[in-house]
Formats: structure tokens, sequence, C-alpha cells
């Protein structure tokens, strides 16, 4: 089933040229042809030619998206991206990701995209032609390393991994685990501790981004940390008296933390709307199956209140969490304070796309959990969501306090803004 995307009368016509040309390309060249661009993958198949295959058409499908101008929509375009302002690049987002592993084939690949983003804002041109440039184009992947397996991923100010100033080099010791495509990777951005809280007790300033080559001395690449019991690229690391050059620090010594939160916050936003996308397409597999599927000599689910309840279920949570997701973005574009509103998307949209999730694959039956549908990773994806970037659990208590706090200064909440 094709994706049914119209321009949207209130956006403006370079948004919806954006959604229009993203989906025609989704509709044409990688909906047809999912299993040809990624099968050999989930099958985990050694056939050299159907590789070879596979990649020459995903080569392919990127020769198109580059003609149509849709690569890279993260970056600016002095660095060969689109150049798309926020919430062009979130509405994108929600058409990029109705096929699983589409955003690769427009130049979006985590941690890569993530990375990128970081060396844009932090990076000095120095470290932008060593590492950047090559990252984009694609002769170098990297990896994100912050996670430790002994400290709270919820607090990033927990991290223990700490970087000592050694003459003109930062001596780097640590233990992380969940360091994204950590075999691929030829360089990690690595979060460190690099000074103690300051006289005021602020630990936020503490923290420094620091680029180290995979290939450099003492760092341990220990496994890949299997996830949802299959092999991944998330790999365990330990850093032993690992020594970079000073320069390879990104940004300002103590600037690590807002790095952190730029990608982070941004970055949120962005997984809501490719959930939202996943979620559509879950929606259209679910209702297609409705209609065809026959059931107790004749009758077709759809006739079912039970699955009529699930249209209407799926439906409410669809628009929810893209409209609570929209209303958050055009608060981070106008320069509002949208912590509350990130947290509330963060809790809010992973739940509603695993339900939506869920009840696509009930209706499927058995092929709902088999690898000829996406819904099984679909489901694992959203589950894991409710993880990454942060708990549920962090951000309904930053929610309740931000909620609060207005209330005591004597004021309450204003949900018109």
């Amino acid at each position: 089933m094709a994706m049914n995307v119209q321009p949207v009368a209130t956006l403006d016509n370079e948004i919806n040229e954006i959604r229009m040309a993203t989906a025609a390309i989704i509709n044409e060249q990688i909906l047809p042809h999912e299993a040809a661009l990624w099968g050999v993958r989930t099958s985990g198949s050694s056939d050299k030619d159907a590789i070879a295959e596979a990649k020459e058409r995903r080569e392919g499908v990127q020769a198109a998206v580059k003609r149509a101008n849709l690569w890279a929509p993260h970056l600016p375009k002095e660095f060969g991206g689109m150049g798309l302002g926020f919430m062009q690049h979130a509405y994108m987002n929600e058409v990029l990701s109705y096929s699983p592993g589409a955003a690769s084939l427009f130049g979006v690949v985590a941690p890569n995209s993530g990375n990128q983003k970081i060396l844009v804002k932090y990076g000095s041109p120095e470290q932008q032609e060593k590492w950047l440039a090559p990252l984009i184009e694609g002769t170098m992947q990297s990896g994100f390393s912050m996670t430790e397996p002994d400290n709270a991923g919820s607090d990033p100010r927990s991290i223990k991994t700490a970087a000592v100033l050694d003459g003109d080099e930062w001596v780097i010791n640590g233990h992380k685990w969940f360091t994204s495509n950590g075999h691929a990777a030829d360089f990690y951005i690595v979060m460190c501790k690099t000074s103690e809280a300051d006289e005021n007790g602020e630990s936020n300033t503490r923290m420094t981004q620091i680029i180290v080559p995979k290939d450099t001395p003492g760092v341990k690449v220990v496994r890949g940390v299997p996830v949802w019991g299959k092999a991944s690229s998330h790999c365990e690391i330990i850093y032993e008296n690992v020594r970079v050059p000073k320069e390879n620090q990104l940004g300002r010594t103590g600037s690590g933390h807002q790095a952190a939160q730029d990608r982070l916050g941004a970055g949120r936003v962005y997984h809501c709307m490719n959930s939202i996308g996943s979620m559509w397409r879950a929606f259209d597999l679910m209702v297609g199956r409705l209609q065809t599927r026959e059931v107790h000599g004749g009758e077709k689910l759809a006739d079912k209140q039970f699955m009529q309840g699930f249209v209407a279920d799926s439906y409410i949570d669809i628009q929810s969490a893209r409209l609570m997701t929209i209303h958050c973005a055009e608060k981070m574009e106008t320069g509002a304070d949208p912590r509350t509103d990130i947290s509330a998307i963060k809790v809010y949209v992973p739940a509603a796309y695993h339900r939506v999730v869920d009840r696509a694959i009930q209706v499927f039956g058995a092929a709902g959990v088999s690898g000829d549908l996406p819904l099984a990773g679909m489901y694992e994806g959203a589950r894991t969501l409710r993880i990454a970037d942060g708990p549920d659990e962090v951000h309904k208590i930053l929610i309740a306090k931000l909620v609060m706090r207005r209330y005591e200064t004597a004021d309450s909440w204003d949900f018109g803004n």
C-alpha cells in the first residue's frame, strides 16, 4: 500500500513540496522493493551476489534522492545538506520513516547524523575537515560513546569516564556500553568528565566531548551488546589510558553536557516524528488487512466491532501523538520553553507507537510477528524508545516539577501556549 501524502493547507509550499517529493521516492522506489533493498540483512544471507545487488539498489535510490535535492536534510547547505529548518525537517521525518531504513537512503544514518550535527556546531574548521567531511562523504563511520553500565543513563552528570589533561594530551579512562555503531566506527565521540563540580556545585560544566579514533592504543571493544536477543553494533568499550591530542575536544572544555542536550532535545522531536511515520505505516497495514481478511465463513475482519475499535483507538493515538509533537516542535522553533512538551512527547509517543503496532500485530496474527512484515521490528523499536533518551519515569518527574513550579508562583498552566 502506497503512502497517501497530500498537501497540508496550513503548511507553506516548500514544506509541502518536500513532503510530496519524499513520498514519491518512498512509494515508487522503496516500498515495492523493501525485501530486495534490505532482505539480505534481515535474513542473514551470505550470498555475495544478493548482497552486491542489494547494495547496488540502495545506491540507485540514493542517487535518485540526490537528484531530487533531498539528501541530508539535517545538514546545512554548505556541508552538502538541504539546509532545512527545524520544522521542515520534522515534517519530512514523518514521511521518511514510513519505510524502515529509508532514512539511510536519504543520508540520515544514526549515530552519524547526530555526530555530524555536533561537529557542525562545536567542531573547529580543522576538526570539520578531518572528521566531518569524510563522515558526510561516507568514507568514515562514527560512534557515540556516552552510556555506562554502572551509572544511570538518565543522569549524564553521573558519568565516571574521566579525561585528565597531561600536557597537550587528554588521558581517558572509563567503561562505556551501548556505544552506537561501535564495530564499524572509525572514531567515537566520547563523553568524559574533565573536572569536578565548580565552587557553586554546578556539575553540568564538568563534562567534555572528545573525539577518540578507534585505533588509539587503549581502546578495547569488548563486545556488541545483544539487543532483543540479537547481535548488535551497540558496543561495550573500555578506555584504558587512552591518549588523544587536546585539540580533539569538541568546543570549549566543559561544554559536553550542553552539546548532549542540543543533540537530545531536537533528537527527541525527530524520534517522535519518526515514530508517527512508523505508526502511519502500521495503521495502513492493519486497515488493509481488516478489509481483505475473511473469517468465519466469509465475513471480513473489518465488520467485527472489536476490530473497528482497533481502528478508532489507533487513529486517536496517532493524531494525538502527531499534534503533541508538532506543538512541541513549534515551541522549539519560536524559542519558547519546550522542556515540559519535550518530556511529554517522549513519554506519550513511544507508548502510543507501542499500542498502534501491538494492535496491528494482533490483526495479522502469526504473520504480525514474522519477518515478512516490518511490525515486529517496529514493536521492538517502540519498546526500546521508552528507555532511550531518558526513561519515562524521569520525564514524568520533570513534567510534574515544571508544572508544579508554575503553580507555586501563584500562576497556572496555559494549555493554549
